[in-house]
């Protein structure tokens, strides 16, 4: 079964996000727009339960933030993923290295860079004219982020929560 850990944004930025995925993103239906803590990565629903009881203590151990989101951005070249910069801050940077920290064996193929998708898997052209017309894009949203989420893969590929963690709190 995979498994995931995501932060999802308010419903505002998802909107924003969203306004975006539904032409530009082929998974739209399969997840909501979400800033991504951990990979999706395979284990047991045994071993995610036991991951669970380890992301409760993470979430104990952080407190919520501000959520920070400047510009419209890309990965190219190195993939053709368009998406909204969200600003590295400690306690974000802090969180996901603790999370990631709890599934060692878990092999990240990029370094963490924090944003949240608007657009993948687009071919070279398309990808040039869509960056083109929202790179000047400005865009500045903050929003304070209390919780975040295990999610698990359903059999249709779709995304739903397992489990919400609430920073801070017991």
């Amino acid at each position: 079964m995979k498994f995931g850990v995501v932060i999802f944004p308010s419903k505002s930025l998802q909107d924003f996000a969203n306004s975006y995925r539904k032409r530009y993103d082929p998974h739209y239906a399969l997840i909501p727009p979400h800033l991504t803590l951990m990979s999706a990565f395979e284990a047991t629903e045994e071993d995610a339960a036991q991951f669970a009881e380890k992301l409760q203590q993470t979430a104990r151990n952080n407190h919520p933030f501000i959520l920070k989101t400047s510009k419209i951005s890309s990965f190219y070249p190195v993939n053709n993923v368009i998406y909204l910069k969200v600003e590295p801050v400690d306690e974000l940077m802090n969180l996901h290295a603790e999370i990631n920290k709890q599934w060692a064996e878990q092999k990240n193929e990029y370094a963490f860079v924090p944003h949240i998708t608007i657009g993948q898997k687009l071919s070279n052209d398309e990808h040039s004219d869509v960056f083109g017309a929202l790179r000047m894009t400005k865009f500045n949203h903050e929003e304070m982020v209390d919780r975040f989420h295990l999610l698990y893969q359903l059999e249709n590929g779709s995304w739903t929560v397992y489990e919400t963690f609430r920073l801070g709190k017991e």
